[in-house]
């Protein structure tokens, strides 16, 4: 009887800590097709978005087009009872700054925060980026329409704030277009350096960049999957003795692939299977596509977590072209292109990412590990505010996702009898009172 009784109270303490949030497929069902095709269209429908083109017309430019995104989270605003803190960010570049700073240009940002009640400066950030190009780089006075690169993810972004406005939650959630994508990441850098002057605790940032294809240049047709980019780890580069220090670490305990991006990308992973099942989520181990780059890549400079999510199969003959037929094929990202069932999935993604974060408590900071020459695996960590329980994570050292969990209640330590340390690696999860939990923290010290 007494062994039943602790299999039961076990089992009862996973179960419970297992189940889903009926909000959060609210959330997916309220994301609307129809409201991102037109925000789509009206993106696309400024001519050129391209960051040197014109700022002073109401109809054509990137100036029009921050200012129609900036209108967007005002009404959303006013709809939520001003609960979103709408404002321009801005950084200014001279020509010659870079090849493709072919004049000066001020590169602006439109940030929307969703102040969190509790935890106001612990930041989850969704980023669409709001600049087209054709060919040409410099060139920013042909139409460029932009649909899918990157409309679609701007588009998202609105979408994921119009949605998630209707509720509350403790950590902020931030909004923002950025811009000076295609001339060097500027809009990422400029509002990477305001969140470090501005001691932002940030969770992470999900960009979004071309997440409304689903036909590929190589032919296939795929309207369920999708790639989540993350590197590695993140360093400070200029600390070369902490460079050494985390280099000898990594080679004796592990960890080069469970770095802060890396968790965060497996936290979408995981939500995405819980709720979403019917998408497929690509874990790609890679900052970003072979020899590009995204806007999730300045924040990781700045060390915070940041990841690109995307369509799986892309179209060349639609990124970065003039509008053209040549040989019977149609080149230039326009609007036609799109496939808003498929944008409308991966803005769900988003959604209920940015809510399971917003909702769950900090992560612990502190996790320490042992059992070295033991049949266990010892796990400690710091509590922390909000945390009801705690949920030890572990899998093989070849898997590229968290397989096995424990729940283990509200405690500061563990042991995993039976598990050895030597076969897996191991995370720790703070998780709330309504079930949702932090991303998972890789131990970062050793328990003697």
């Amino acid at each position: 009887m007494k062994i039943f009784l602790i299999v039961f109270t076990f089992f009862y303490s996973i179960v419970s800590f297992s189940q889903t949030d009926t909000r959060l497929y609210d959330i997916i069902n309220a994301v609307s097709e129809d409201r991102l095709r037109e925000d789509v269209k009206t993106l696309a429908d400024f001519g050129t978005r391209h960051t040197l083109s014109d700022t002073i017309s109401s109809t054509r430019g990137i100036g029009a087009a921050r200012r129609w995104i900036k209108q967007q989270f005002d009404e959303i605003s006013e709809n939520c009872n001003n609960c979103l803190e709408v404002f321009f960010q801005n950084n200014f570049y001279e020509k010659g700054t870079n090849q493709r700073i072919i004049k000066d240009v001020n590169v602006v940002n439109v940030v929307a925060i969703q102040r969190g009640t509790k935890y106001p400066n612990r930041y989850i950030i969704m980023s669409g980026d709001i600049d087209s190009r054709v060919s040409d780089p410099t060139d920013y006075t042909s139409d460029s329409p932009g649909a899918n690169d990157n409309a679609s993810g701007m588009a998202g972004t609105i979408e994921a704030a119009r949605v998630l406005s209707n509720y509350t939650f403790e950590s902020s959630i931030v909004y923002v277009g950025l811009s000076g994508e295609e001339q060097g990441l500027f809009g990422g850098q400029g509002l990477a350096k305001y969140a470090k002057e501005n001691n932002w605790n940030i969770m992470g940032v999900l960009n979004n960049d071309m997440i409304g294809n689903i036909k590929g240049v190589d032919g296939v047709i795929d309207n369920r999957t999708f790639r989540i980019f993350s590197e590695p780890i993140t360093t400070d580069e200029t600390d070369s003795e902490k460079l050494a220090r985390q280099a000898r670490a990594r080679r004796f305990y592990g960890g080069e692939v469970d770095g802060i991006s890396r968790q965060l990308a497996r936290y979408v992973y995981n939500t995405t299977k819980t709720y979403m099942p019917e998408m497929n989520p690509l874990m790609i181990y890679r900052l970003d596509r072979f020899g590009r780059g995204g806007h999730h890549r300045p924040f990781n400079d700045l060390g915070f977590a940041g990841i690109r999510i995307m369509e799986a199969h892309e179209n060349y003959t639609q990124q970065h072209q003039d509008i053209r037929t040549e040989n019977g094929i149609n080149y230039g990202d326009t609007f036609e292109h799109v496939n808003f069932p498929y944008c409308k999935k991966l803005t769900a993604v988003n959604a209920i990412t940015l809510a399971s974060l917003a909702w769950a408590p900090p992560a612990p900071n502190e996790v320490g590990i042992g059992g070295i020459v033991e049949p266990s695996a010892k796990l400690k960590w710091n509590k922390v505010d909000g945390a009801k329980g705690y949920k030890i994570y572990w899998r093989r050292t070849t898997s590229p996702t968290w397989d096995y969990s424990r729940y283990v209640g509200n405690v500061n330590e563990f042991t995993l009898e039976g598990i050895v340390i030597d076969n897996y690696y191991f995370g720790v999860a703070a998780i709330g009172e309504n079930g949702h939990e932090s991303i998972v923290v890789f131990p970062n010290s050793i328990i003697r």
